[in-house]
Formats: structure tokens, sequence, C-alpha cells
């Protein structure tokens, strides 16, 4: 975060849209190449899954705005994007969603990331103890929610036939 201090705010907000304009194009890109053709790699196991295959669904169903609002959340963002290009949106719809997504996206990130970096940061330097523990607290309930969704995708695979996004 360091690396952001003493930049206006404008110049900040302007590279990280840069930098979710180009990771998140790029799964896009991504998405359009494999399905041309990337059958036994690791991007093919993703596709595979029940949860690509519902965000496919949606893609198909809504279009833009649903990845316009994917940039909103955590999580989901990456499998959109795919999804998109999986299912070659024409580059007139992707592209303007991209872009409002993406400056949705940097805002975002540039003002309430950095403040609750800054709020942590704050916290750290009156009581070092307290942040730390709250950090902890946050990174183990990080990591019990990664090993549950670990868990029940397991279970949703067991259930669901393996190709439902082919």
């Amino acid at each position: 975060m360091d690396f952001w201090r003493g930049w206006p705010y404008p110049v900040a907000v302007a590279a990280l849209f840069v930098v979710v304009m180009l990771r998140a194009g790029g799964t896009y890109a991504l998405g359009r190449a494999a399905r041309e053709g990337v059958r036994r790699s690791r991007l093919a196991r993703l596709m595979a899954k029940p949860r690509f295959a519902r965000m496919q669904q949606l893609v198909a169903r809504w279009g833009a705005p649903v990845v316009i609002v994917s940039f909103l959340t955590v999580g989901i963002q990456t499998l959109v994007n795919l999804a998109a290009g999986v299912m070659r949106m024409p580059l007139r719809r992707y592209i303007p969603a991209l872009i409002v997504g993406s400056i949705l996206w940097a805002f975002l990130y540039a003002t309430v990331g950095f403040a609750t970096f800054a709020g942590w940061r704050q916290m750290y330097e009156l009581s070092p103890t307290a942040a730390i523990i709250i950090l902890v607290i946050l990174l183990a309930g990080l990591a019990a929610y990664i090993v549950w969704q670990v868990r029940h995708r397991d279970d949703e695979g067991e259930r669901e036939p393996a190709n439902l996004g082919a």
C-alpha cells in the first residue's frame, strides 16, 4: 500500500483502472481462446465446474449488466469475465461493460480499500496487539470460509454433472 502513498487520488484511480482493465480483459481473452481448445488444462477443469456453468447462465441471460455488477463482488468477477469470453460475448457489449465495471472497481478500491488499510494501520500504531489480533481473526475467518467452500464444492461436484459449462 505504500506504493500508492503520495499519489494524487485521480492518478491512483486511473492506475487502478488500468490494472483492472488489463486483468479482466485478459481473463475475457483467455476465455475466448480457451473455447478454441484448451481441453486438458487447469482452465478446462475450472470451466467444467458447476459454479462456472452458473456464471455462464447468468451471462447468457443478463449479459453486460452481469459483467458490470461482477466488479462489485469478491470471488465471481474472474468467473464472469471468463464466462463472457468463453461465450464469445460480442465486444460491442463487453467493452462498455468492462469500462464501466473497471471504473466502479477503481473508485471502490481507491476509497474503501485504501481507507480500510489506513484505518487498520492507524489501529496498529495505537495498539499493535489489538490490530494483530483482529487481523488474525479475519484471516482465520477467511481460511474457515475457504475450507467450507472447498468442502461444499466437492459435495456439489458429486451431485451435478461435471460438464454443465460445455
